[in-house]
């Protein structure tokens, strides 16, 4: 019973992470059409960000608020000068942001070196709660409690909100918003920077969880990332959270029981979703 709680936990705090990810993604392909493959990146850079920041000021919650600021400065960067010019066309858009990836990793190792960064929770998340035989580690429940609160309100905006309603009706009807008035530009604007503060606060969650980040990490998650909004259907928000749980979870279990399928089972349970229900689980018909 204790491998199975352990297992969970560990799984449910790797997809919640993986879902703060996703979830920018999401929100980014639902409302403007924009693929972005450079959303990895500001994964990334929110991790550094925040890690160098906890590590200067001694604050975790201070290397939380800046990496979102990062993410926040980089998204809004990204959408004005890399993504407007491309809005409408796929092709250019993939090549353009491949290339922001590859610009922002490196980037990553001018300011900060090419070696691994270590890091490690605060003295108040460290350590584990003992219920019997169950070991409960105390950051993994941090994180799964950070990414439900973030999924509900983000949920709560999009439901009951004015601009929730704005960005819905965005999703549905960009012209027809558009002639009521509505700078549907400063929407996308908004959204994309959302998107990409969530990211930022993904990254900066798994530095401590991994203990180690590195330049590379950003499109190792971006991969996880488009296999969740895949899985979960292109601009579906809940579907992003449902996913990215299976996710996790799947890959915990099978890195315990099944070591060799561990790398493989994100892949083959994407295939069995295309398979079944192409347009993924929350996905809706084309």
């Amino acid at each position: 019973m204790e491998v199975l709680i352990n297992l969970t936990l560990n799984g449910l705090a790797t997809g919640m992470l993986i879902f703060l990810l996703a979830a920018g993604l999401t929100l980014i392909f639902g409302l403007m059409d924009v693929l972005n493959f450079a959303h990895g990146g500001l994964f990334a850079w929110g991790a550094y960000s925040g890690t160098w920041i906890y590590a200067s000021t001694g604050s975790f919650f201070a290397g939380i608020a800046g990496a979102i600021l990062t993410g926040l400065i980089l998204g809004l960067a990204t959408e004005k000068w890399i993504i407007k010019p491309v809005y409408g066309n796929h092709i250019q858009q993939i090549l353009i942001t491949l290339g922001l990836m590859l610009v922002l990793s490196e980037m990553l190792k001018v300011v900060w070196g090419p070696n691994q960064i270590s890091a490690s929770p605060p003295s108040y998340l460290a350590g584990s709660w003992e219920l019997g035989n169950i070991i409960i580690i105390k950051y993994r429940v941090f994180i799964i409690a950070v990414g439900l609160m973030v999924f509900a309100l983000v949920q709560y905006v999009l439901k009951s909100t004015k601009i929730g309603l704005v960005v819905r009706a965005g999703v549905m009807d960009k012209e027809m918003v558009q002639s009521l008035g509505i700078n549907i530009q400063k929407i996308f604007m908004m959204v994309f920077m959302v998107g990409a503060a969530m990211a930022a606060l993904g990254g900066v969650l798994l530095a401590p969880y991994s203990g180690v980040i590195y330049a590379e990490m950003g499109l190792e998650f971006a991969i996880l990332a488009f296999i969740v909004v895949v899985i979960g259907g292109m601009g579906s928000f809940p579907g992003s959270i449902l996913a990215a749980v299976l996710v996790g979870l799947s890959g915990s279990f099978m890195a315990y029981y099944v070591p060799s399928l561990s790398l493989a089972v994100n892949m083959l349970l994407m295939s069995a979703v295309l398979i079944f229900r192409p347009q993924g689980l929350f996905g809706l018909k084309g």
